[in-house]
């Protein structure tokens, strides 16, 4: 990979949004490292133009959207967060098919977007779709890994038109090009755009999602203070998936069926590859304890996910 130049980067993407959108625009806020970046240079180019949208799926890690409205706030870009929790939950009621999964996700999303696009009388979608997104999924010679949201998702029918000005950059190419911009998230581990859903094995109900939220933000604030406590390098992502299986455990001295959350956590250095992080045995202990206490009602087992990308991807779905 050549020499990657933010400053100038950040300069042509500005001049390459004035031309490209004309009129009015909205742009797809997740909250993460790539939409954070583009909406800082689409706000540069459009001003009040622009309308971010955060859209709470429901699928969010712990207090998200709070947090997402506050970085929106402070950046001083025009906003507007949507609950959109409840259509989420009822557009994967029975769904388990991974792919099935991030396309009625992305179909959904699109058409919170284009009824917000209407509020604000806007014709352009501006999103923060980067290379490994279209790559990994398919379209032409290439197979498809897994379809991300953003892309595979899209409906064809879909009322706006796109731009797309982080579409040839990586992840380290955008995390420098964040860094320029200022932006609060810019080394912020990566999350999935259809969220928790595709960290939930099976149906991604109300009721399961509230169960691997609480175990990812258990493994997050473990990894990071172990991580501080230099006792191990802060992963590149880290997370926990619930999975679609019981198993038998013991509660007080009553044998008791509980679901498994594995615990995955890797380096990376552009998503297109990642290795297992090697984890102290220490932190290991820590975070299935705090798992199994805590949520000592439903999860008796909590495993370690030791996979490398390739075979695995980084994320389960």
């Amino acid at each position: 990979m050549g020499f990657f130049d933010p400053t100038g980067f950040a300069q042509e993407a500005v001049t390459a949004i004035e031309k490209q959108v004309q009129g009015r625009a909205i742009i797809a806020a997740s909250g993460g490292v790539d939409s954070m970046a583009v909406a800082v240079l689409a706000s540069q180019a459009l001003g009040e133009q622009l309308l971010a949208v955060h859209v709470d799926t429901g699928y969010m890690r712990q207090d998200e959207s709070t947090a997402v409205g506050r970085m929106l706030v402070d950046m001083k870009v025009n906003h507007h967060v949507v609950d959109a929790s409840d259509r989420f939950y009822a557009a994967l009621e029975g769904v388990t098919d991974p792919e099935l999964k991030r396309t009625r996700i992305g179909e959904l999303f699109i058409r919170v977007f284009e009824e917000e696009a209407r509020g604000f009388d806007a014709k352009w979608l501006v999103q923060g779709t980067i290379a490994p997104d279209w790559i990994e999924s398919g379209g032409g010679l290439r197979d498809t890994i897994k379809s991300h949201h953003n892309v595979g998702g899209l409906p064809e029918d879909m009322e706006m038109e796109l731009c797309e000005p982080l579409r040839e950059l990586y992840k380290d190419e955008v995390r420098a090009l964040a860094e320029h911009l200022g932006v609060a998230v810019a080394q912020r581990q990566p999350f999935p755009g259809p969220g928790l859903a595709v960290r939930v094995m099976g149906e991604a109900t109300r009721e399961r999602t509230a169960l691997v939220r609480q175990a990812c933000y258990i493994v997050e604030q473990e990894l990071e203070a172990a991580a501080e406590a230099g006792e191990m390098e802060l992963p590149w992502q880290y997370f926990a998936v619930l999975l679609p299986v019981r198993t038998v455990g013991v509660q007080g001295d009553v044998r008791a069926y509980g679901h498994t959350i594995a615990v995955r956590a890797v380096q990376s250095y552009d998503a297109m590859t990642a290795q297992a992080s090697a984890m102290p045995w220490g932190v290991q202990q820590r975070i299935s304890r705090r798992i199994t206490n805590e949520l000592k009602e439903d999860i008796n087992r909590v495993v370690y996910d030791v996979t490398d990308k390739p075979p695995g991807t980084i994320e389960w779905e």
